[in-house]
């Protein structure tokens, strides 16, 4: 499996060993495909959770990473008979959409697709979709071992640490434990279908909730002022917050993971104990704990 060593891409590969699989995790660079094809000889199947997750990464490289390392790793797979592909996409190619939960049949929203993150993932999804390979989308996973950290993390960090003091009111997150995302990619080798995606998803909560949650954790005050969007977008065009971040957070990202239980019988738990771990995580990043 490719991502072995991230945040999402640990848990799956631990899920994996614990039902019995022989892991192959080897590291291997998404752009050389020889080198890919090495590493995919012999396997029944890959699980390709590498992506470059990043609001701030030049877009050419999360272009190279995200979409023609896809394309490469589908075609090494291809090459070398590999009879199942389980490609790691995110909710955020399904939405989200104004007023309701999105579900694997929409699609996000146009002014989204100028964020690289998202259109990138858009684009390695259709390519894995054509392909026949199996998607999964996680939403926000949250738990131990975010520690590069990802953007998620990062903003559990803010909080934690008293930096983050205010919130975006129109937004808001589906939550989900990382550990019932790697059983739902475990569900999806076994039982999903080609060409299908599936949304492995939790807890639809407010922003503000989120965070209030986070600094009681912390120990913190909560973060209590409320930033209308307006006002977030004109700091991203100025440079004072991230302007990709900022554009998604017009809409509550809400989903919906109904197929995923129908047909995979997949079924997460609560996201306060992850949601824990993610903040003590946090505080501890350094390994001597403090801010």
């Amino acid at each position: 499996m490719s991502g072995a060593t991230g945040f999402v891409g640990s848990h799956v590969a631990r899920e994996l060993r614990e039902q019995g699989a022989d892991v192959c995790d080897e590291r291997v660079d998404l752009l050389d495909p020889p080198a890919l094809e090495r590493a995919v000889a012999g396997c029944d199947a890959v699980v390709h959770v590498a992506a470059l997750y990043s609001y701030d990464a030049p877009p050419e490289e999360i272009e190279r990473v995200n979409v023609q390392g896809t394309r490469n790793l589908l075609e090494a797979a291809a090459r070398k008979g590999v009879r199942r592909f389980v490609f790691t996409s995110t909710a955020g190619t399904c939405g989200p959409v104004r007023g309701r939960n999105a579900t694997e049949d929409d699609e996000p929203p146009a002014w989204e697709l100028t964020v690289p993150y998202k259109r990138t993932k858009l684009a390695a999804e259709v390519l894995a979709r054509e392909a026949g390979a199996v998607v999964v989308n996680p939403t926000t996973p949250i738990g131990e071992g975010d520690r590069k950290p990802t953007p998620t993390g990062r903003m559990i960090a803010g909080v934690a640490r008293g930096r983050i003091l205010g919130f975006v009111p129109t937004t808001g997150l589906n939550l989900v434990d990382v550990r019932d995302v790697a059983r739902g990619h475990a569900l999806a080798l076994e039982h999903g279908e080609p060409g299908e995606r599936y949304l492995l998803g939790g807890a639809n909560l407010p922003l503000e909730e989120i965070f209030a949650a986070i600094a009681d954790l912390a120990g913190r005050p909560r973060p209590r002022i409320p930033v209308p969007y307006a006002v977030a977008e004109a700091a991203g065009k100025v440079g004072l917050a991230n302007a990709d971040e900022v554009k998604l957070a017009r809409l509550p990202m809400y989903f919906t993971w109904g197929k995923a239980r129908d047909t995979l019988d997949y079924a997460p738990g609560p996201v306060e104990p992850a949601l824990a771990m993610a903040v003590a995580e946090a505080l501890n990043v350094d390994g001597k704990g403090g801010a």
